[in-house]
């Protein structure tokens, strides 16, 4: 499952990793929040080096959809039902500003995209009332939407009750942006180091990383890997990690020239592609949606599949070209987390969050982390930092972290009584399937990928959930905190560090 983004990727080269380095700044991860961060602080003369587990733009950011607006679907119509205008409106103004900054930056690299209108739709009259909210909240948070009425609309091919439309929003090219993040992050003197895997960060007796080929020294440590690396602050349960889908297309005859979320489920993210904001001839549309808790799905292909029906419905003639998946972090708190990390002394900081929306979220967070790492002062600072880093609990936020809490028990006591039902040796999986059992009453997943058939164990190296397999992907999913590993249990993403142990295998399995 490889995005439509990355078929024509030139990755920037980066440098030999030394153990022992040491920098002003050691950032984890080469996403839009990473690099976003490293030209901040390049930009501003400090030494700063990247690590990078994979490529750049592996994960969340490579498998984005491209949409960089300030309507979200239904974001902002969340976050006013449990906090005051004031915080909306911070919200908004810090998204605005990150979009403002990866645009000026786009235009200064000479990296295309395309303005466009988004629209927040509901599919039935059941949405209409969150079209509403979505509305008011939008407007309340000084954002110049209106209300359109099918009939306003046009002709759409698929169903629209009614939608709120936002102007001058944009779609781009998100790995060919980071790319271009990086390539002027090392020209500037950054220090790149990709297939470097982080594991684990320190603060005493000097800040440090530690990766699998020896350590490295900074000054300030920025985590920048989706959910945090570290357990501090406990923020793998004040979030949830979610993974959705997206379907890329060529069709014929004319396509949509403006963007569409649903409001209502099952959600639908239309997004159409043209040679500046995709790559060239490739694909003309973009279907997305059909998202799920990490782990928690009865069959992720079949989450695929509905896109691809739902399109060849309301696009006759589209043909398929390219599908893929992404992993995001919603907070419970519905506002991103940023900042300095608990227990880190000031040293270490982190952003999670940012519940799909991360080309305008990441570089405001960057923004955030720069400000810290350079100790500009508050007076100097824009007002949406102030209102966002001294928000506070509201009874909303321990609710939604308590029926989380549940959900994840549940998911806990499901996994284990599945694998108790069945004992290896078990039949060899067919290719692409995998298989929970149990080898002396431990859990234990057997699959065959590429002709290849592993077992490993089943057990999370984070907190010990027994995983579920992935159909549409072949990886092990954690469905308590949403780490990940790939079928030799290699650890792909989330919160665990460690890979899964390799079993030998007996008889059947």
């Amino acid at each position: 499952m490889k995005p439509l983004w990355k078929i024509d990727a030139s990755l920037p080269l980066g440098s030999p990793f030394e153990a022992g380095a040491r920098h002003d700044v050691v950032i984890v991860g080469a996403g839009i929040t990473g690099l976003t961060t490293a030209v901040m602080l390049t930009r501003a003369g400090l030494d700063v080096a990247v690590i990078e587990a994979g490529d750049v733009a592996e994960l969340a950011t490579g498998g984005n959809t491209g949409k960089l607006s300030l309507l979200q679907g239904k974001r902002l119509a969340e976050i006013r039902r449990h906090h005051p205008a004031a915080l909306v409106r911070a919200y908004v103004d810090a998204n605005r500003e990150g979009m403002d900054w990866l645009i000026a930056f786009a235009d200064h690299a000479g990296v295309p995209y395309t303005w466009r209108t988004d629209h927040s739709y509901a599919q039935t009259a059941d949405g209409l009332e969150t079209v509403r909210e979505q509305h008011a909240a939008a407007r309340e948070a000084g954002l110049d939407t209106r209300m359109l009425t099918p009939g306003d609309l046009g002709t759409t091919p698929f169903p629209v009750s009614g939608a709120v439309a936002l102007d001058d929003q944009v779609t781009i090219d998100p790995v060919t942006v980071t790319q271009a993040l990086a390539r002027e992050y090392i020209e500037e003197g950054g220090t790149l180091h990709t297939g470097i895997r982080a594991t684990g960060a320190h603060v005493l007796p000097s800040p440090r990383v530690d990766t699998a080929e020896g350590p490295v020294f900074g000054e300030h440590i920025v985590l920048a890997t989706g959910s945090p690396i570290l357990d501090r602050g406990l923020y793998f349960t004040k979030t949830s990690g979610m993974r959705s889908y997206c379907v890329s297309f060529r069709v014929p005859g004319d396509v949509l020239t403006s963007t569409f979320l649903s409001v209502d489920g099952p959600t639908r993210s239309i997004r159409p592609v043209s040679d500046a904001d995709g790559p060239a001839g490739t694909a003309q549309l973009v279907v997305g949606g059909n998202g799920h808790p990490v782990g928690r799905s009865d069959s992720e292909r079949a989450a695929v599949d509905d896109l691809v029906s739902w399109t060849a419905q309301h696009f006759p003639g589209a043909e398929e070209t390219h599908r893929w998946s992404a992993q995001d972090y919603t907070s419970h708190n519905e506002i991103p987390f940023v900042g300095a990390m608990p227990r880190g002394l000031g040293a270490i900081r982190f952003a999670t969050g940012y519940a799909k929306w991360g080309l305008s979220n990441a570089p405001a967070a960057a923004l955030r982390l720069t400000a810290e790492i350079l100790g500009t002062s508050w007076r100097d600072r824009p007002r949406w930092m102030t209102a966002i880093s001294t928000r506070l609990t509201v009874p909303a936020d321990l609710t939604e972290g308590a029926v989380e809490g549940a959900k994840v028990a549940a998911a806990a006591t499901a996994g284990w009584v599945e694998a108790e039902s069945r004992a290896v040796p078990v039949p060899q999986p067919e290719e692409g399937t995998g298989v929970l059992a149990n080898r002396g009453g431990l859990p234990v997943g057997v699959s065959t990928v590429d002709g290849v058939t592993r077992a490993v164990s089943a057990v999370c190296t984070h907190l010990g959930g027994v995983l579920a397999w992935n159909d549409a992907e072949c990886s092990w999913d954690c469905p308590l905190h949403a780490s990940r590993f790939a079928p030799d249990g290699t650890r792909i993403e989330g919160p665990a560090l460690k890979d899964l142990k390799n079993l030998p295998r007996t008889g059947g399995s």
